[in-house]
């Protein structure tokens, strides 16, 4: 029981520092970029890649966390893959409408569901699909405004897509078949994904913006609101590999939509943003449906421990985490890799 509550614990705890720090940046490179007009979002993401690294790499030298060794190839394209996966995200919100754009991000949970059940055998209860229905229709309510179609537009979106599901499915696949720490992933990710990005950065900016990132002139309050977006996306990234390690993509994609009510609830209170009828009623069925995907995911762990599912059905829903519940699984794996010698032979999940 110990144990369990202490593992449960450090869920809530990645649980808030993710929603803290995600909600914390967005506001930040708001101000950054469309108050003081700075609109380089792909550099700015490299750049944040890189401080998280060098980050990680003190924190490493000065003993705070081990590093492990990972097969060279597959942290190289997972690393690549994630930094891909940004890059098409944000060339969707370039050639799409706000509200199209906001329409991809919604289809990443059916097509990680979708994934899942099918390559993963994984199976989700008509009640987890219900709430996760419920949660979608009240954030396409609250967000969507507007839908323009255009060719180049959808095939970006589709790309965008698969991308950001495959890496999230990834992240959490990876840290558990080679039983490597969030942090031991990104700090041996990180590189990759920075360098992608500082490489495509300028070119997706000067696309997108028509503009050149070199050719900016930098006051110090801009670069004083550059340095404060790099240190919050520290916390951003680690926080991210903590959740989808701890719980489950599905999961951190609906935690995802929890961050977009907070940031149009902190858009209108803080910086006093348009607010309708629409929107409350949007966020109120959003975070009803979060409510019922965390009840329902309790209560089938609830049943999976006292073995009234099948064990096939356990099997396959071992990763259906609430969030605000762990896994007894995942306990005993890490108790476990307290206890198990350190591999020297590297390790490979792809």
């Amino acid at each position: 029981m110990g144990e369990m509550s202490s593992f449960q614990l450090g869920v809530i705890g990645a649980l808030f520092l993710s929603v803290a720090s995600s909600v914390s940046i967005v506001i930040c490179n708001k101000a950054l970029m469309s108050n003081l007009g700075f609109p380089f979002a792909t550099t700015l993401t490299s750049w944040h890649l890189m401080v998280t690294f060098c980050t990680l790499h003190v924190a490493q030298r000065l003993n705070l966390f081990v590093s492990k060794s990972i097969d060279m190839k597959t942290v190289m394209l997972f690393g690549i893959l994630n930094g891909i996966s940004i890059g098409f995200l944000n060339l969707s919100l370039g050639f799409n409408s706000i509200g199209f754009y906001q329409m991809t991000k919604l289809a990443i949970i059916p097509f990680t569901v979708l994934l899942e059940t099918v390559f993963l055998k994984k199976q989700f209860s008509q009640k987890i699909k219900f709430s996760l229905f419920l949660l979608l229709v009240g954030v396409g309510i609250a967000s969507i405004t507007d839908l323009q179609l255009n060719f180049v537009g959808c095939i970006l979106s589709l790309l965008a897509i698969i991308t950001t599901c495959v890496g999230q499915i990834l992240t959490n696949t990876i840290q558990k078949k080679l039983n490597v720490s969030s942090t031991q992933l990104l700090y041996q990710s990180a590189p990759f994904q920075a360098a992608i990005l500082f490489v495509s950065g300028p070119v997706v900016d000067q696309l997108l913006t028509k503009q050149n990132v070199f050719a900016y002139k930098y006051s110090p309050i801009v670069l004083a609101f550059i340095v404060l977006s790099c240190l919050i996306a520290v916390s951003v990234n680690f926080s991210t590999f903590l959740v989808i390690g701890k719980t489950s993509p599905v999961t951190y994609q609906v935690l995802g939509h929890l961050k977009t009510c907070l940031v149009l609830g902190f858009g209108y209170t803080l910086l006093h943003d348009p607010f309708t009828g629409r929107n409350i009623i949007g966020i109120l069925v959003a975070i009803f449906g979060m409510g019922l995907y965390s009840y329902f995911c309790t209560e089938e762990n609830k049943k999976k421990q006292s073995g009234d599912l099948p064990l096939s059905s356990q099997v396959k829903d071992k990763d259906n985490t609430p969030l605000l519940a762990g896994k007894n699984n995942s306990a005993h794996q890490e108790e476990e890799n307290h206890h198990e010698p350190k591999k020297l032979s590297k390790e490979s999940a792809i």
